[in-house]
C-alpha cells in the first residue's frame, strides 16, 4: 500500500464516496473544497485509489473529513494510517507552546475507531454536543 499526500482528485473523491453509499456534492463545490483542503491523504493499491481523508482548518482548529476506505479494502489498517497521517500533520504544524484542536463527525458506529486514536465522544465534562446544519438547494 502506498500513501500519497495532497493528490486527491475529483474522480477518486466521488468514486470513493459512492463506494460507501455517501451522496456526492456538486462538481463545483467538490473541486473548490479539494483545492481548499489543507492536507489530503490517499491510499493507493495496484494503481487504484482505495482510501482517502481530508484535513481542513485554520491553524488553530482542524477538522478531519471524508475518511473513506473502499469496502473491498476495509479492515486492513488503511483508515488508521490515513487518520494517523492527518494527526501527524497537525502535530508538525502546532508550534512549541501552541495548542491545536482536531475535530470530526464520526459516522454512526465508527466512534470506537476514533476513540482508539485519542478522540473523545461529545458531550463530556468540557464540551457540549457536536452539532451540524445542512443547507440544500
Amino acid at each position: 500500500m502506498d500513501y500519497k499526500e495532497n493528490i486527491l482528485c475529483y474522480e477518486d473523491y466521488c468514486r470513493l464516496r459512492e463506494s460507501v453509499e455517501w451522496l456526492n456534492f456538486s462538481k463545483e463545490q467538490t473541486e473548490k473544497s479539494l483545492n481548499n483542503s489543507l492536507y489530503t491523504v490517499v491510499a493507493v493499491k495496484d494503481n487504484q485509489t482505495v482510501g482517502m481523508g481530508r484535513l481542513i482548518g485554520d491553524g488553530l482548529y482542524y477538522v478531519i473529513v471524508d475518511v473513506v476506505v473502499h469496502p473491498a479494502c476495509q479492515k486492513m489498517g488503511i483508515g488508521s494510517k490515513i487518520v494517523d497521517m492527518m494527526i501527524e500533520y497537525v502535530d508538525r504544524e502546532t508550534p512549541s507552546g501552541g495548542r491545536s484542536s482536531i475535530q470530526l463527525l464520526a459516522e454512526k458506529g465508527k466512534e470506537t475507531f476514533y476513540e482508539k486514536r485519542g478522540f473523545k465522544i461529545l458531550p463530556h465534562d468540557f464540551c457540549g454536543s457536536g452539532m451540524r446544519k445542512v443547507i440544500r438547494k
